[in-house]
């Protein structure tokens, strides 16, 4: 029971991880200025409108 609990607790932190590095890519994609919101999402696994809120918050 431990073990599998720790094992699932690893599986989460690794996704949150690839998660917040796909965020931190689109984000910088997003500055680079040369792809569409729909290039972006399809690079980094996002949604496009996760990368449309991303583009939001940078013009904020």
């Amino acid at each position: 029971m431990l073990a599998e609990n720790l094992a699932n607790l690893v599986k989460k932190e690794r996704l949150e991880g690839r998660l917040e590095a796909n965020q931190a890519t689109a984000r910088n994609l997003i500055k680079l200025g040369v792809l569409t919101d729909e290039q972006i999402a399809e690079a980094t696994g996002l949604t496009t409108a996760e990368v449309q809120a991303f583009r939001a918050e940078d013009k904020h």
